[in-house]
């Protein structure tokens, strides 16, 4: 399989001091999806670009893998050598594993027994342990987030969560920072996490700096939960199926349990039973989550007023709708519209 992980030399900045060693752990997979390359390519060019007259020296980018011949990424027809091996990580003070393959996260297929040999090898010597997105089932895999509070990408947090029940999932936020164990969501969430690693190393003039130079912002407000598709998937069970779609088609009018319990021409004991079991949350719950993606819909695809949003998903005033949304989507509803502006045809 074809597995990433990057490793930082850290050590404390002086004007004398030699320069951080970064190595990317390559191991064998026949495809590598486009976004592991992505995830892949975010520590390669925060740790990997010279910024001399931000930081001298910067960090020393290196490949670390099973062996020295190149790895061909047989989907995407591109290819990496590394140069090191999985022994490299020995001395690192930094190790950051960027993803794991699908089939990893999907299947349960076992990650390379010699790559959570070398984790847990470099976490006892006292490294600082990172993961971007699926890495963190890695570093659970070594048993690095037992007990510690960490996050990875917002659609497979409930996989990590139920795989690894020591670990303190928290699905909401971009990354945690938990000391010498760093964990953040997805994607571009990897880019938040290795700036606030410069920021860590160097201050945060330079990672300020730097992060006008890639032309992202230093800091984002809020957490994933604002990514997070807060509607609940579709229910096989007959007797729920419309009166669900009856209560999203109505989600202005004050419902209740009971009315939705007498609509399905069930006790109210029996739908909140059959509809925890069918969507793993319950009814007023489920209501509020069904709200909130009106609600985001309706910043996203209209210019109508907050007011206006509140009436018609339900959540009533504007005052009780930023309410809700800095609660459960951690940003306000005019940070979330700016984040996801209307499209113009």
């Amino acid at each position: 399989m074809t597995l990433v992980t990057v490793t930082t030399k850290f050590l404390p900045y002086s004007p004398d001091m030699s320069a951080r060693s970064v190595a990317v752990v390559v191991t064998e997979e026949i495809e590598v999806p486009s976004w592991g390359l992505y995830e892949l390519s975010i520590p390669c060019t925060v740790f990997g670009a010279a910024q001399a007259d931000l930081a001298d020296p910067w960090y020393d980018l290196r490949l670390c893998g099973e062996g020295a011949a190149a790895r061909n990424t047989a989907a995407i027809g591109l290819a990496v050598r590394t140069p090191y091996g999985l022994d490299d990580l020995a001395d690192a003070d930094t190790v950051i594993v960027p993803s794991v393959p699908d089939p990893c996260v999907e299947e349960d297929r076992p990650l390379p027994p010699d790559l959570i040999s070398a984790l847990r090898s470099a976490y006892d010597a006292g490294a600082r342990m990172v993961s971007l997105c699926t890495g963190a089932f890695a570093l659970a895999e070594a048993g690095i987030l037992d007990g510690r509070r960490a996050t990875a990408h917002w659609m497979h947090t409930a996989q990590l969560a139920e795989r690894y029940p020591k670990v303190h999932v928290d699905d909401s936020v971009l990354y945690v920072d938990d000391g010498d164990v760093l964990t953040s969501a997805g994607l571009t969430a990897g880019l938040d996490l290795c700036l606030h690693l410069v920021r860590r190393d160097h201050g945060a003039h330079v990672a300020n700096q730097l992060a006008r130079r890639m032309v992202v912002p230093a800091h984002r407000a809020g957490g994933q939960a604002q990514f997070i598709d807060l509607s609940v998937p579709g229910t096989d069970d007959e007797g729920l199926g419309p009166v669900l779609d009856w209560a999203r088609a109505n989600l202005d009018r004050p419902l209740t349990v009971e009315d939705l319990a007498e609509r399905a021409a069930m006790s109210p004991r029996t739908f909140y039973r059959r509809l925890q079991a069918a969507t793993g949350t319950t009814p007023l719950q489920w209501l509020l989550n069904q709200r909130l993606a009106r609600a985001q819909n309706l910043l996203e695809a209209t210019d109508l007023p907050i007011e206006k949003i509140g009436e018609l998903t339900g959540l009533g005033m504007a005052n009780n709708l930023r309410h809700h949304f800095l609660r459960h989507v951690g940003v306000s509803p005019s940070a979330y519209r700016r984040a996801f502006p209307r499209r113009v045809a």
